[in-house]
């Protein structure tokens, strides 16, 4: 069975000029080009921050007027759409590019790798966005934030491992991939990102953690909008539980890989 590290740095080259070809194409054609991946999350943000404060009139305790609102929203929403682009992408990777899996000998492992580094560069993009947002909300800027990536770097390898499981899973039940947009969504309304974690009844809570999104979304909004230090034994555990996805899903498809030929 291959090394996960040791297939990141034999194809070091490969998975960065990728990465960068799905990100330029992503934009190919479009009047603003790359622009557009700055004014994605700034259009979704100013949406968001119009529906839930000023239609529904929603607050947040702690949150000072609409704007410091928005960057609560945001702050989660970033990391929703950080795992969703994971899962979203997933299927289509390898049952999307049989011609790889037939006729070339390829490191068919850097598909997944490529997609989570794609979405971990527009998720830095909103993140510029959310620290600029934030400093003009509060005038301030966390010097909190610097922990993020015990946050955020989890999450990515929870989604690696994810994308390992559903893409191989694809080849042979084609229906997964109807699946994983509900899945995307039901995370989205089953995380602490429109509601805090406080206000879900006592009885449910606990249930709460199963959802991968809650653990990074709690801490990560602690970081960056509150300024709190992070909960390094709640990270640890998570850290220790990403590891373990990851685990499985790599293992999950390095099992599998040698019959995709076969059923694509």
């Amino acid at each position: 069975m291959n090394n996960p590290i040791k297939v990141v740095c034999q194809n070091a080259g490969l998975i960065k000029q990728l990465a960068r070809r799905e990100v330029l194409e992503r934009y190919k054609g479009s009047m603003f080009g790359l622009l557009w991946s700055f004014l994605n999350p700034l259009l979704m943000l100013l949406v968001y921050l119009f529906v839930f404060s000023f239609v529904f009139q929603l607050r947040w305790q702690g949150a000072a007027g609409h704007a410091q609102f928005g960057t609560v929203l945001f702050s989660g929403l970033i990391l929703h759409a950080l795992l969703g682009e994971c899962l979203s992408r997933a299927p289509g990777l390898i049952s999307g590019n049989a011609q790889f899996v037939k006729k070339v000998v390829f490191p068919l492992e850097v598909f997944s790798i490529v997609s989570v580094v794609t979405a971990l560069f527009h998720f830095c993009v909103s993140m510029l966005i959310l620290v600029i947002a934030h400093l003009l909300a509060s005038h301030e800027v966390n010097w909190t934030l610097i922990f993020a990536p015990l946050v955020v770097l989890p999450l990515a390898l929870i989604g690696l491992g994810l994308s390992y499981l559903i893409a191989s899973t694809t080849v042979f039940i084609r229906d997964l991939s109807q699946v994983i947009g509900v899945l995307v969504t039901v995370l989205l309304f089953l995380s602490p990102i429109f509601y805090p974690l406080e206000s879900v009844p006592d009885t449910v809570r606990p249930l709460m953690y199963l959802n991968p999104l809650t653990v990074p979304i709690s801490e990560f909004r602690n970081l960056v909008i509150w300024g709190k230090l992070p909960n390094l034994g709640v990270l640890a555990v998570y850290t220790g539980i990403a590891v373990v996805i990851f685990s499985i899903g790599w293992w999950w498809f390095q099992r599998t890989k040698k019959v995709f030929a076969d059923v694509l």
